[in-house]
């Protein structure tokens, strides 16, 4: 029998800052960009109840740990479970099994965090927000970390959804923040801007987006579905999580090519390989550049190797038996 580590989400919360989060998460891109393997999520949806079941994968050598999620969305519940196993890269051994719930958006918003500090100017200030859920709260958060943020606008569809965000976030951070009325009011003057929404369509006008403006758009991952417009993806030195969604679930791409917006070989880089340095990021202060993030088992392995971490050396958690199938195998009676 393996003695495995299972964290349950109040055994996650809190144990990680959101710039722990990110420098974990910089250094699996940056694995990812030397060589390491993940896959994409690999996704199954279904109508009746409406749901979506998905998993992904990644292995980090230098961390020594390889992983991801699988969790399910929607069905009959309207709700989500993320399970996320650990193993150790070198045995293969089940090192964790964690409850990702609260680590969920702090993984994801480092993952936007790596990718504003690899493409964004380096004197952005004034981001806009769309949505006001708790992906839009950690891409916030993580944010703040690695540029010093001033102002901040947030609109989402419903006021009182957008006022109570932006006032929980003023409070937090050292920035000014406040709703908006309209998607435009969001994008007029942001240096960067994050899309962290549900929506099938476009949020706002790419034509309105200033030269230098760095988009983040992490809510989609969908063939027919898709947060920016082919304007947006045009104007764009576009970066993607991994090459492989590019024809499989990076709509907002995936339509730019089929309106002829752009040709198929537009997205300049993988997020890893501008990390990596095997690839450009921003070249000069007026170009706009996008981060399309789908979601990996990257962010999560890295994310679930942090707190296993500390989780181990804070006590917490408790050991299940996982058996090995030299020994589960055997035919026994």
């Amino acid at each position: 029998m393996t003695e495995t580590l299972f964290l349950s989400s109040d055994d996650v919360a809190g144990l990680a800052t959101p710039a722990e989060y990110v420098d974990a998460v910089r250094d699996g891109y940056r694995q990812r960009g030397e060589g390491a393997p993940a896959d994409p999520r690999t996704a199954l949806y279904n109508d009746d109840p409406a749901g979506l079941f998905t998993s992904y994968t990644a292995v980090l050598p230098d961390t020594g740990v390889m992983g991801g999620y699988m969790y399910s969305a929607g069905f009959g519940e309207g709700d989500a479970w993320f399970v996320t196993p650990l193993f150790d890269a070198d045995s293969g051994e089940p090192l964790a099994l964690l409850d990702g719930a609260s680590m969920n958006p702090f993984k994801t918003g480092a993952t936007g965090a790596v990718g504003v500090d690899a493409l964004a100017r380096p004197d952005a200030t004034a981001v806009g927000v769309f949505g006001s859920g708790a992906q839009a709260r950690g891409q916030l958060r993580a944010i703040d970390t690695v540029r010093d943020i001033e102002t901040v606008w947030v609109y989402s569809p419903t006021k009182s959804s957008r006022e109570s965000f932006a006032g929980e976030m003023d409070r937090r951070l050292d920035a000014s923040v406040a709703a908006v009325s309209s998607s435009a009011a969001a994008v007029e003057g942001a240096d960067i801007v994050v899309t962290a929404t549900n929506s099938p369509e476009p949020v706002f006008d790419g034509d309105l987006l200033d030269p230098g403006t760095h988009v983040t758009a992490m809510g989609q991952y969908h063939p027919e579905k898709r947060e920016l417009d082919e304007r947006t993806v045009e104007r764009a030195t576009y970066v993607v999580d991994l090459r492989d969604r590019l024809t499989q679930d990076a709509g907002s791409y995936m339509h730019a090519v089929d309106s002829g917006a752009v040709d198929a070989d537009h997205c300049h880089a993988e997020l890893g390989e501008v990390v990596a340095g095997v690839a450009e990021g921003r070249t000069d202060e007026d170009e706009i550049t996008v981060f399309d993030s789908g979601g990996t088992g990257i962010e999560t392995a890295a994310g679930a190797a942090l707190v296993y971490e500390k989780a181990q050396d804070a006590g917490l958690g408790s050991t299940i038996d996982f058996a090995p199938a030299s020994d589960a195998l055997t035919g026994r009676e």
